[in-house]
């Protein structure tokens, strides 16, 4: 999520689209066990079953997955309740280039980049944390993202999955809405519309094991942001059954301020249609200029009201 519609900073995403508390290990409360060695595609989603239509048939987990940065996770598992309500959930920890993961938590370390090419860099010439599960790949109309990958995510998509896949390491794609100022300039719809118009999603999915919809933009209106993350989805397990799809969610995205209940209206309207999110706790920097000042307590009071 560059934090959306920007995206992220050092260790957040602007837009649509992350926070500094040491943590003792004796705190932290184990989430998942380690990453599993098969390959990707042996990978089983954790999503219900919607049989394409977004519509559940075959709820399967209550506990949603959790995509979120380093400095994010290292304040939200300073909470004692929301240590509680994260546990049973899957964690995936975005580092940063160089990063290295928490100590003491367990979750499954995924390293993002802007660029592909500097993604399958990176993981040829051995530069990746050891037992790194995946890689997140995040597209967006920004000068960190190469504009021949702008014209093209999908193409510099299934050149990163090939690398990654080849070093049994999972893909992760998160492309911006922004990407269609690219892809389809000129356009008077909305940028979500013409997202689905694309079929990213669907098509992203075809190459990737897990995609995540940038939809933070979109969360003050629930029904818009509901219908947008329901189309999507089903995009992309159009496209593969086998995928993973998460939604975007931000404490401080830019423009009006948000609060606990725009972000647990969200959770409440798709939490059967996603296996998860990518809670963005975003800073202000060069990758998310406009974004509003951090807010950790939104996603606390977000995560202690989630049942």
């Amino acid at each position: 999520m560059g934090i959306r519609q920007g995206q992220r900073p050092a260790d957040a995403r602007p837009h649509g689209a992350a926070l500094a508390i040491a943590v003792t290990a004796a705190a932290v409360v184990s989430m998942l066990a380690a990453c599993s060695a098969a390959p990707p595609s042996s990978q089983a989603s954790l999503k219900p079953h919607t049989g394409g239509t977004g519509n559940v048939t075959n709820p399967q987990r209550s506990y949603p997955a959790w995509l979120l940065t380093r400095s994010a996770l290292s304040q939200l598992v300073a909470d004692p309740a929301v240590r509680d309500q994260l546990r049973g959930s899957q964690i995936y920890e975005i580092l940063q280039p160089g990063q290295q993961p928490l100590a003491g938590v367990t979750a499954k370390p995924v390293v993002t980049f802007a660029s592909a090419t500097v993604l399958e860099d990176a993981i040829t010439s051995g530069r990746l944390p050891a037992g790194t599960f995946g890689v997140l790949y995040d597209p967006e109309a920004w000068p960190f993202t190469p504009v021949t990958e702008q014209r093209d995510p999908v193409l510099a998509a299934t050149q990163a999955a090939a690398v990654a896949h080849a070093h049994s390491l999972r893909l992760m794609v998160a492309p911006a809405l922004n990407l269609t100022t690219v892809l389809a300039p000129g356009s008077r719809e909305p940028r979500w519309r013409q997202f689905l118009d694309l079929n990213l999603a669907g098509r992203l999915a075809e190459v990737a094991d897990l995609v995540e919809l940038q939809a933070q933009s979109l969360e003050r209106d629930t029904a818009t942001y509901t219908a947008f993350v329901r189309a999507a989805a089903s995009q992309a397990s159009g496209a593969n059954p086998r995928i993973k799809v998460l939604a975007g969610l931000s404490t401080n995205p830019p423009g009006a301020p948000v609060d606990s209940q725009h972000l647990m209206a969200a959770i409440q309207a798709t939490r059967f249609m996603v296996d998860g999110y990518w809670l963005n706790i975003p800073g202000q920097g060069v990758r998310c200029p406009t974004c509003n000042a951090r807010r950790p307590d939104i996603a606390i009071q977000t995560l202690q009201a989630l049942h």
